[in-house]
């Protein structure tokens, strides 16, 4: 390398939060959080910190009206509670009926979210 002159690796870029947003996904079921947990710690450990966490197909922000599906939301709970105590960001999908492919079903979830996405 010439005097002067220095090269930026895609690890550097990782973990440079400016230049990088990583968002964990998981499930609100506890091997997923779980495993999602382990994969914040191996981002730390390379210097990496995720920006947040996303809660996908969530049983609870999708309301549910039947007692069955309303069991399943309660057993989600502890889950969801786990991940806010883990993140300073986190972000509820709920369970759709079709998922959020394309722009304007992504721009969509903005518009169930009680503040800004």
């Amino acid at each position: 390398m010439g005097e002067g002159l220095s090269i930026v690796t895609p690890l550097m870029r990782l973990q440079d939060a400016a230049l990088t947003k990583v968002l964990l996904v998981t499930l609100a079921e506890t091997t997923p959080v779980l495993e999602a947990e382990s994969r914040q710690q191996d981002l730390n450990r390379a210097g990496i910190q995720p920006w947040g966490w996303v809660v996908n197909d969530s049983i609870v922000a999708a309301h549910p009206e039947t007692p069955f599906l309303q069991a399943r939301a309660a057993n989600e709970a502890t889950q969801i509670r786990a991940v806010f105590a883990r993140a300073d960001r986190v972000a509820i999908v709920p369970l759709l009926a079709e998922g959020p492919i394309g722009v304007h079903r992504l721009a969509a979830l903005t518009a169930l979210a009680p503040q800004p996405a």
